[in-house]
């Protein structure tokens, strides 16, 4: 019992815990899992350039079209229920995606457990805040679950490169049976089942609308990031937007609303919202050139370049189980802004990193920034979680997860599409005339495509070319980076200005 009479967890709470954090893992483990099983399943399936791409994305767009709904149909029919279910379809689905025998069958595969994969973050998040009454043990159980997703996307790559070693493809996905096995033994006996008491039913034109305007957004942007501007995939964007004012002027009618439009009026909870759209904005652009860099630019492996990115993963784990901690010291602005001083100087200093510039740079820009960036994401999942009522804990934490999958594309589509255009740009500048025109267009798309079609050359050709491709994608970086750096601190001049005097909240109860 704590100091205010709250019932503190117990033993049974943080097994259940630790639990989720594993399915938490294996959620974002599945977002990457997959890109190191790419050339083994071009060779077997043999699918379309088109085909691939819908391989590798179609997860991340149901995952992000299903979220809202799936926190609405966990309060209305039992959280630890729908988490349940979709163990079961994330197992089954998984199964199905390893043994596909045709590109259409993985597809529908990855589309399914992208579904199933939406009921796992709203619903863990939301059975937490129902386990831990103690508000200084919510906030600790909060930074160990989003330091969860942080382990998943750290080792992704290096479990999918092991089990790609030693065994086929469909291995990368069959990891998920033994966790999601262990989940449906042990979720029914040390988890609690949550529910909302006004068990109305979920407004379907609601669900339509929240699909069709999330997915035609994410899609559109996906797109356009990965082909450049054209028309057709405004008009997605376009058309997402509308139905998505259309879905928003709908939940000020019914009754029974999907998202409480009340928490958007609470200075803290909007200012931290977009915050944290910010940070993860920041954090997906700036790490898409990163990761790039360490395999196009440095000449490593997957999995080495996975390697190297580990003390960004360990500094975001730090940060995030030191918020609590912190943040019963200090008022949550503080942080925050805190947290956005340390973004501006660590991905400053990755405006340093160059062609043959030590390391120094990259790995501390990569562990400043990081260490910024955690206490923003705890505090902003925990004030989103606090500030919704029980009963409606499952759509907060789906407006959350929401919130982040929508920063990550615009990051990599946005700051994607600005270093590319200044990456062409510079390239041409500065490529030799004598290299023939086929190879001088295909460097001009990627540099990965630079870097592939280089061997063609000859030897005194192949050194500048080399050069020229690699100094103008470090300039595109660069320039990205700068913005990147430009945005986080306005934010921080801004959350300094408006969050400081609004009404908000300590990571502690008063009593405490």
């Amino acid at each position: 019992m704590s100091a205010g009479g709250t019932l503190k967890a117990g033993p049974r709470e943080w097994i259940g815990l630790g639990v989720l954090s594993i399915a938490c893992v294996l959620y974002t483990m599945d977002l990457t899992v997959l890109h190191l099983a790419v050339p083994q399943i071009s060779a077997d399936l043999q699918p379309t350039s088109s085909q691939l791409l819908w391989i590798i994305d179609i997860y991340g767009f149901f995952l992000a079209g299903s979220l809202i709904t799936m926190g609405n149909l966990g309060d209305r029919i039992g959280r630890r229920k729908l988490l349940m279910i979709g163990a079961f379809t994330f197992a089954v689905t998984s199964v199905i995606a390893a043994f596909s025998t045709s590109t259409e069958m993985l597809i529908i595969a990855r589309a399914l457990l992208g579904i199933s994969g939406a009921t796992l973050a709203p619903s863990t998040l939301s059975l937490i805040r129902n386990m831990f009454q103690d508000s200084r043990q919510l906030t600790f159980a909060i930074s160990i679950w989003i330091t969860s997703f942080s382990i998943g996307a750290a080792i992704g790559p290096l479990v999918g490169g092991v089990l790609l070693e030693f065994f086929w493809w469909g291995s990368v996905f069959l990891i998920a049976v033994p966790i999601m096995a262990m989940l449906l033994i042990l979720g029914p006996k040390i988890l609690p089942e949550f529910k909302n008491p006004d068990n109305k039913k979920i407004d379907i034109v609601s669900v339509v609308l929240s699909l069709v305007s999330i997915l035609s957004v994410i899609y559109g942007i996906k797109q356009i990031a990965q082909d450049g501007v054209e028309y057709q995939y405004l008009l997605f964007i376009i058309m997402g937007i509308g139905v998505g004012l259309v879905f928003w002027q709908r939940q000020k009618k019914i009754t029974n609303p999907m998202i409480d439009l009340y928490l958007f009026k609470i200075p803290t909870f909007s200012i931290s919202l977009a915050t944290f759209l910010l940070v993860v904005f920041v954090a997906f652009g700036v790490f898409l050139f990163i990761s790039q860099y360490l395999q196009l630019v440095v000449g490593l492996s997957p999995i080495v370049a996975g390697i190297w990115m580990l003390p960004w993963a360990i500094s975001f784990v730090v940060g995030s189980l030191l918020t609590p901690a912190i943040g019963c010291r200090i008022h949550p602005w503080q942080i925050n802004v805190g947290g956005l001083i340390f973004i501006v100087i660590g991905i400053g200093l990755l405006t340093q990193v160059g062609i043959d510039s030590s390391h120094v740079f990259l790995f501390a820009g990569l562990i400043v920034s990081s260490l910024g960036i955690a206490p923003i994401v705890t505090l902003a999942t925990n004030l989103i979680i606090v500030s919704a009522p029980p009963e409606r804990a499952g759509s907060a934490s789906a407006i959350s997860e929401t919130t982040a999958e929508f920063g990550g594309v615009l990051g990599i589509a946005i700051l994607g599409s600005i270093g590319a255009a200044i990456y062409r740009k510079e390239l041409l500048d500065t490529i030799s005339s004598k290299i023939p025109s086929e190879i001088k267009n295909t460097a001009l798309d990627t540099l990965g495509g630079a870097i592939h079609i280089a061997d063609g050359l000859s030897d005194d050709l192949k050194p500048s070319f080399l050069f020229a491709v690699k100094n103008a994608f470090v300039e595109g970086m660069h320039f990205s980076i700068i913005i990147s750096t430009v945005l986080a601190a306005v934010t921080t001049v801004l959350v300094f200005v408006f969050l400081r005097n609004a009404k908000g909240y300590r990571l502690e109860s008063k009593s405490d």
